[in-house]
């Protein structure tokens, strides 16, 4: 970052974009605290230790970026002068210290590849495979269900590659329409559609030396997977309105939910695309296949939450764990996380109770059986009939019990969907898709994703 005399920003470059969440024109002209937002700002800033004799002053400290999330860095400032001698301003760097802090808190902590958990034998196996595949430029495609740990195992990948001081910038493909996601991850020129007031790096740009992670890819339109492709080849991007190529030096790695090879076979994907991305293909599976490993991560986010809220709860009772043990999580890890996260909000005792768990863990499902014609048996014979209710059974189908999840999980949200999503342990996408199936959406809603399809 480049400051002025009075410590307003002059400049960001692509890497303090990326970290601290703002572009270089949206932070132009503000003071640095409002860019940096660190907890250093208040009383400790290194630019009051800085005199015309001293050289650069170095501080570990905490930035808040634009999502509100912390990010450990050290920060070093120094003083430019002209010619003459007289100060023009400063030069502040940031160094993003999220792996270094990685290792140390996990330091003699088994069974973890980044912040991915594991000691079952497909996890062993994958562990064992991704230290050299991190070492390599290779595109990796990251195939698994929803909450598995997608996202964590492509940035651990990129942190143990050699592009780790580069950025990782994330692309969510099926999160934006097809016109703003080529502008989001190409760039665009000043003028080259209506609104575009001035020019736009596009994520390529900002992830050049580090790694690009393209959530979603199946959801990616056809009309970008050919742009995606000739950039695999040459490595040149062409944003919007530009017919001049910029060369960037980026690693891609997608991950997707979806079955790509069905999806060739319908149309959908490209398969020239898939060979392309498929380099390396590496598999996390569902947490149901992991055995043992439910317990482990249970183990491992309860120590995780008792830290963070400060509580005093020792483990779970039995009853407790034999519930979670048996649950099938269809949200995976994920929903294992915000179940933990749940009870440990919830739990004012030494262990976790059952009572402490969320409620559609506990409830016994009812299926509904339909009834036969009023007066006949199997055989068509006349009957007496029966008082309602008799012929109802006790278990139902997965499509009511999951229509039943969300409702519950809305209800517990108060109608927030993001937060619905993560009491389920879903991506936001994925509870649209189960609500549109279960007839939740609300009548506009649904009319209008009809009329897209």
């Amino acid at each position: 970052m480049f400051l002025s005399p009075d410590r307003r920003v002059l400049y960001l470059n692509r890497a303090a974009e990326v970290l601290t969440g703002l572009s270089r024109e949206d932070a132009y002209g503000l003071p640095c605290r409002h860019v940096v937002r660190s907890n250093v700002c208040a009383g400790h800033c290194p630019l009051d230790e800085l005199s015309r004799d001293s050289g650069p002053v170095c501080r570990q400290a905490d930035v808040i970026n634009r999502d509100r999330q912390r990010v450990p860095v050290r920060l070093c400032a120094v003083m430019l002068r002209d010619v003459r001698g007289g100060v023009v301003g400063f030069m502040e760097v940031l160094e993003d210290l999220r792996s270094l802090e990685d290792v140390e808190t996990r330091k003699g902590q088994a069974y973890q590849f980044g912040r991915i958990v594991g000691r079952s034998p497909a996890m062993e196996r994958l562990f064992a495979i991704l230290p050299g595949i991190a070492q390599t430029d290779s595109s990796v495609l990251i195939t698994g269900e929803t909450g598995t740990g997608k996202d964590l195992l492509a940035e651990a990948i990129h942190q143990l590659s050699a592009r780790a001081k580069g950025p990782f910038v994330k692309v969510n493909c099926g999160a934006l329409p097809e016109t703003l996601l080529e502008s989001e991850l190409f760039g665009h020129q000043k003028g080259a559609f209506t609104g575009a007031t001035e020019n736009k790096p596009g994520r390529f740009r900002l992830a050049h030396n580090g790694t690009l992670f393209l959530t979603e890819i199946g959801d990616l339109p056809l009309p970008l997977q050919v742009k995606l492709l000739t950039f695999l080849d040459d490595h040149v991007i062409y944003p919007l309105g530009s017919t001049k190529g910029t060369r960037v030096d980026v690693r891609v790695i997608a991950a997707t939910h979806r079955d790509l090879q069905a999806m060739v076979r319908e149309g959908k994907f490209r398969q020239d695309l898939l060979y392309r991305l498929n380099v390396v293909r590496v598999h996390i599976p569902p947490l149901r296949e992991r055995g043992e490993d439910v317990r482990l991560l249970l183990d491992h986010f309860l120590a995780a939450f008792v830290s963070d809220f400060h509580k005093h709860i020792k483990g779970f009772s039995k009853d407790a764990l034999k519930c979670l043990l048996a649950y099938p999580y269809p949200g995976n890890v994920r929903e294992l996380k915000n179940i933990v996260e749940y009870a440990v909000n919830v739990c004012q005792e030494e262990t976790i109770q059952i009572h402490h768990l969320p409620s559609y863990m506990t409830e016994v499902p009812v299926t509904i059986v339909a009834p036969r014609p009023e007066g006949r048996d199997a055989e068509g014979e006349e009957v007496v009939p029966k008082a309602a209710g008799v012929e109802a059974e006790k278990s139902e189908g997965w499509a009511q019990m999951e229509r039943r999840l969300i409702v519950d999980a809305l209800i517990r949200a108060k109608g927030r969907r993001g937060r619905a999503a993560q009491i389920l342990g879903w991506g936001r996408s994925t509870l649209w898709r189960k609500m549109k199936q279960h007839g939740l959406l609300g009548r506009d809603e649904d009319a209008s994703s009809q009329g897209e399809s």
